[in-house]
């Protein structure tokens, strides 16, 4: 009999971690704040974040909706592409929206 592995702490699965296609995806939350972050299950995110189960910036600043999306190949460029848009102002950010 085989053991099942326990799903890791994130809940993400680890063997999908690089395998799978990355997005770096920004909402707009209910209080007009954005929000920055990256997943390998976009629709799965959106529905913890909306549920308050995402992050603790979220959770009091529901509903969120999904303003903008960019996929990356790996989890590093995703990393690297929220640390880039997470450092933009808040009128940078919105040019980012625009150009989309």
């Amino acid at each position: 009999m085989t053991k099942k592995k326990a799903p890791s702490r994130s809940g993400i699965d680890p063997q999908r971690r690089e395998g799978s296609p990355w997005t770096v995806y920004i909402v707009e939350c209910g209080d007009g704040t954005l929000y920055t972050g990256i997943t390998n299950d976009l629709a799965r995110r959106l529905d913890q974040h909306n549920r308050g189960r995402a992050s603790r910036y979220t959770r009091v600043r529901l509903p969120v909706v999904l303003v903008y999306q960019e996929s990356v190949l790996t989890r590093s460029e995703a990393l690297v592409r929220e640390r880039e848009i997470k450092s933009l102002s808040r009128r940078e950010k919105k040019m980012v929206l625009i150009s989309q």
